[in-house]
């Protein structure tokens, strides 16, 4: 598995329905229960934000490589986990 990292702010919208949807997918797919996901918040840790590239959140990063940016839908969300578990 891949470890997957994730930008977000406090008061995104966007970011507070994928992280539900993140859930979600994990609850019906025990097989992503164990994909290492870190969480970080770009206002509170931007030391870590600017080291990478994107402009809106949520954005998701598999392995290092963006694979997502902006608005999320649950397929989107659920394709960033399938990445990760492959």
């Amino acid at each position: 598995m891949k470890p997957v990292i994730m930008f977000v702010t406090e008061w995104c919208p966007y970011c507070k329905k994928a992280l539900a949807w993140m859930e979600d997918i994990k609850n019906k797919n025990p097989q992503y229960a164990n994909i290492e996901i870190k969480i970080i918040d770009e206002e509170l840790q931007p030391d870590i934000a600017k080291q990478y590239t994107y402009y809106y959140v949520p954005t998701y990063y598999v392995d290092g490589i963006k694979v997502h940016e902006g608005v999320a839908s649950k397929d989107i969300v659920n394709a960033v986990f399938e990445k990760a578990f492959e």
